[in-house]
Protein backbone atom coordinates (compact mmCIF):
# COMPACT_ATOMS: atom_id res chain seq x y z
CA UNK A 1 0.00 0.00 0.00
CA UNK A 2 1.41 3.56 -0.69
CA UNK A 3 2.23 5.79 1.83
CA UNK A 4 -1.20 8.25 0.34
CA UNK A 5 -3.16 5.12 0.55
CA UNK A 6 -2.25 4.73 4.43
CA UNK A 7 -2.86 8.32 5.51
CA UNK A 8 -6.04 8.65 3.76
CA UNK A 9 -7.20 5.26 5.10
CA UNK A 10 -6.61 6.88 8.64
CA UNK A 11 -8.22 10.22 7.52
CA UNK A 12 -4.98 12.09 8.34
CA UNK A 13 -3.68 15.30 6.18
CA UNK A 14 -1.42 14.08 3.49
CA UNK A 15 2.39 15.72 4.11
CA UNK A 16 5.86 14.48 2.64
CA UNK A 17 7.17 14.11 5.83
CA UNK A 18 4.52 11.66 6.50
CA UNK A 19 4.16 10.48 3.85
CA UNK A 20 8.36 9.70 3.62
CA UNK A 21 7.77 8.43 6.72
CA UNK A 22 5.76 5.50 5.96
CA UNK A 23 7.83 5.06 2.64
CA UNK A 24 10.84 4.22 4.69
CA UNK A 25 8.97 2.10 7.01
CA UNK A 26 7.13 0.13 4.43
CA UNK A 27 10.02 -0.08 2.63
CA UNK A 28 12.31 -1.84 5.03
CA UNK A 29 12.24 -5.79 5.47
CA UNK A 30 13.26 -4.76 9.37
CA UNK A 31 11.86 -2.90 12.26
CA UNK A 32 14.38 0.61 12.30
CA UNK A 33 15.37 3.27 15.31
CA UNK A 34 13.99 6.67 15.04
CA UNK A 35 17.86 7.77 14.09
CA UNK A 36 17.76 5.02 11.25
CA UNK A 37 13.61 6.13 9.73
CA UNK A 38 15.53 10.22 9.83
CA UNK A 39 18.63 9.02 8.18
CA UNK A 40 16.62 7.45 5.29
CA UNK A 41 13.96 10.08 5.01
CA UNK A 42 14.47 12.00 1.51
CA UNK A 43 14.00 15.61 2.42
CA UNK A 44 15.27 18.31 4.96
CA UNK A 45 13.02 18.17 8.02
CA UNK A 46 13.17 20.03 10.75
CA UNK A 47 13.30 17.95 14.51
CA UNK A 48 10.03 19.24 15.24
CA UNK A 49 8.38 18.09 12.04
CA UNK A 50 9.74 14.96 12.20
CA UNK A 51 8.83 14.32 15.75
CA UNK A 52 5.45 15.34 15.09
CA UNK A 53 4.67 13.21 12.42
CA UNK A 54 6.49 10.25 13.56
CA UNK A 55 4.15 10.69 17.25
CA UNK A 56 1.15 11.46 14.66
CA UNK A 57 1.87 7.93 12.97
CA UNK A 58 2.38 6.20 16.10
CA UNK A 59 -0.52 7.63 17.72
CA UNK A 60 -2.68 6.24 14.98
CA UNK A 61 -1.24 2.85 14.74
CA UNK A 62 0.42 3.21 11.39
CA UNK A 63 3.67 2.65 12.96
CA UNK A 64 3.94 0.20 16.23
CA UNK A 65 6.88 0.50 18.35
CA UNK A 66 9.20 -2.94 19.61
CA UNK A 67 10.97 -2.29 23.08
CA UNK A 68 13.84 -4.46 22.87
CA UNK A 69 15.25 -2.77 25.88
CA UNK A 70 15.53 0.78 27.86
CA UNK A 71 17.97 1.76 24.69
CA UNK A 72 16.91 0.21 22.20
CA UNK A 73 13.11 0.71 20.73
CA UNK A 74 12.41 -0.21 16.47
CA UNK A 75 9.42 0.69 14.94
CA UNK A 76 7.21 -0.78 12.13
CA UNK A 77 4.61 -0.60 9.50
CA UNK A 78 1.39 -1.73 11.09
CA UNK A 79 0.05 -3.97 8.71
CA UNK A 80 -3.09 -4.54 10.65
CA UNK A 81 -4.87 -2.58 12.08
CA UNK A 82 -7.24 -4.80 14.14
CA UNK A 83 -5.71 -7.04 16.86
CA UNK A 84 -7.00 -10.16 15.01
CA UNK A 85 -3.73 -10.60 13.72
CA UNK A 86 -1.01 -10.94 15.82
CA UNK A 87 2.57 -11.04 15.58
CA UNK A 88 5.89 -12.20 17.44
CA UNK A 89 9.16 -9.89 16.95
CA UNK A 90 12.38 -11.30 16.54
CA UNK A 91 15.53 -9.95 17.75
CA UNK A 92 18.93 -10.69 16.64
CA UNK A 93 21.69 -10.71 19.21
CA UNK A 94 24.44 -10.20 16.81
CA UNK A 95 23.21 -8.03 14.53
CA UNK A 96 20.38 -6.20 16.31
CA UNK A 97 17.85 -6.75 13.75
CA UNK A 98 14.12 -6.61 14.84
CA UNK A 99 11.69 -8.48 12.36
CA UNK A 100 8.12 -9.16 12.94
CA UNK A 101 7.12 -12.86 12.32
CA UNK A 102 3.22 -13.39 11.82
CA UNK A 103 2.30 -16.20 12.97
CA UNK A 104 -0.25 -18.01 14.99
CA UNK A 105 -0.70 -17.01 18.69
CA UNK A 106 -2.67 -19.30 21.11
CA UNK A 107 -3.05 -16.23 23.78
CA UNK A 108 -3.67 -19.00 25.77
CA UNK A 109 -2.20 -17.92 29.24
CA UNK A 110 -2.61 -19.69 32.64
CA UNK A 111 -3.66 -15.78 34.25
CA UNK A 112 -4.90 -16.19 38.07
CA UNK A 113 -8.34 -15.58 38.68
CA UNK A 114 -10.12 -12.40 37.96
CA UNK A 115 -7.34 -11.23 35.26
CA UNK A 116 -8.26 -10.70 31.45
CA UNK A 117 -6.19 -10.96 28.63
CA UNK A 118 -5.80 -7.76 26.14
CA UNK A 119 -2.61 -8.45 23.94
CA UNK A 120 0.63 -9.68 24.25
CA UNK A 121 4.20 -8.32 23.20
CA UNK A 122 6.28 -10.91 22.41
CA UNK A 123 9.96 -10.62 21.83
CA UNK A 124 12.47 -13.30 20.91
CA UNK A 125 16.21 -13.01 20.79
CA UNK A 126 18.49 -15.25 19.37
CA UNK A 127 20.45 -15.43 15.95
CA UNK A 128 18.67 -14.74 12.38
CA UNK A 129 19.02 -16.79 9.76
CA UNK A 130 21.71 -14.44 8.43
CA UNK A 131 23.75 -14.17 11.48
CA UNK A 132 23.79 -18.00 12.40
CA UNK A 133 25.99 -19.13 9.94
Amino acid sequence: MKAVEVLNNHKLKRTSCREGIIEVVTSSDYALSENEIKEKLQGNYDRTTFYRSFKTLEEHNILHKIVVDNQNIKYAYNKSTSKEIEHIHFYCEKCQSVKCIETEMTNKYNLPEGYSFVEADILIKGLCSKCKL
